[in-house]
């Protein structure tokens, strides 16, 4: 059975300004399409075909754990226009089938990774990186997306935020929290040099604390730690003082952003994708969530014990994206804090 507030996220975005015809006829193959962020473009792109929106879209997710993509899109059955192709990007690709667009969304973005996996963190971003552009290379595409992170910034000035995309601050390389910045930044540099010297029609998008239904809870980021404690009934736990602020987007107004830039961003080119109304602090963002459920007696408690061991804490103290250029392709978030987290919460009940 279809999840009612994921369908309806999925009709509000093919209800957005884009032009879906041009996926008529077309395959489009997305690396790591059962995770969190690029599920929401394959569901989007299945629906463009239910709904006559587009035509004969055919949609091949390269997945690691083929299990675990089954149980995600389990609710759309034994599609035609849906292949799931067991596949780690960082291995010679076997992919026959001629694509169209490729999305490149394949990477760990929990902070829990990056000190406990930090080459497997940087892998994903690199060396599928360069397997995924020969791939363009040789299919000749029509779009390349690459799924970079508003985390390329680094440390950036209070002068600097909202953040611009060409604006960055201090990164230490030396750093193993850097993994992922890092070669973030070097898939943005390759997608950049293939459009340069082969032509490939690279976009580049960098999301920005992206949340909504979906979510893992073992996710390790603390937006999703939160709506699972809410979803369990049990109290929020800081383990900080709740002072650093965070700019939130909805995931139906992101995906929205992802295609906008994939059909109509320019070449070689960077585009945040994140709602600057959406700043909160996130001891704000604890209690908004207990507040918006008073029926289950729920608090807020600050824990002076710390971060729980191994985690590898960020050192921003404020993030929060400048959207104008995206905003010129005709895209803006439009989701709200308090609707955006009652429905991701309410969606883990449908």
């Amino acid at each position: 059975m279809r999840n009612p507030i994921i369908d309806g996220d999925i009709s509000a975005i093919v209800a957005s300004d884009i032009d879906w015809q041009r996926f008529s006829g077309t395959t489009v193959l997305v690396s790591g399409g059962g995770g969190f962020l690029p599920a929401y473009m394959v569901e989007t792109l299945l629906y463009l075909n239910e709904s006559g929106t587009a035509e004969n879209v055919r949609v091949v997710c390269l997945v690691r754990d083929l299990q675990k993509a089954r149980e995600r899109f389990a609710a759309y059955g034994d599609r035609h226009d849906l292949v799931l192709l067991p596949q780690d990007v960082t291995s010679a690709l076997n992919v026959s089938e001629p694509v169209d667009y490729i999305i490149h969304a394949a990477s760990p973005a929990s902070p829990k990774f990056y000190g406990s996996d930090p080459v497997g963190t940087l892998k994903a971003n690199i060396i599928g990186s360069y397997n995924l552009l020969e791939l363009a290379r040789a299919n000749r595409v029509r779009g390349f997306l690459y799924f970079s992170s508003g985390e390329v910034y680094g440390e950036v000035s209070s002068s600097q935020i909202p953040t611009r995309e060409d604006e960055y601050g201090y990164l230490d390389p030396l750093n193993v929290r850097s993994c992922y910045a890092e070669s973030k930044r070097m898939g943005e540099n390759m997608a950049v040099s293939w459009h340069h010297q082969y032509g490939i029609p690279t976009k580049i998008v960098r999301p920005f604390h992206t949340y909504g239904p979906g979510m893992r809870f073992d996710d390790g980021r603390v937006f999703a730690d939160f709506v699972a404690d809410i979803i369990n009934t049990r109290d929020i736990v800081l383990n900080s003082d709740g002072s650093a602020r965070r700019a939130f987007c909805y995931l139906a107004d992101a995906t929205a952003g992802f295609f906008k830039v994939l059909l109509d961003g320019e070449c070689a080119t960077a585009y945040n994708v994140g709602n600057d109304r959406g700043e909160i602090s996130i001891l704000e963002l604890a209690e908004l969530l207990v507040g918006l459920f008073p029926e289950k007696g729920l608090k807020v408690v600050k824990n002076c014990g710390g971060m729980p061991a191994g985690y590898l804490k960020s050192p921003l103290s404020r993030n929060c994206p400048d959207v104008s250029r995206i905003g010129k392709l005709g895209w803006q978030p439009h989701t709200d804090l308090r609707e955006g987290f009652f429905r991701t919460i309410r969606s883990y009940d449908a």
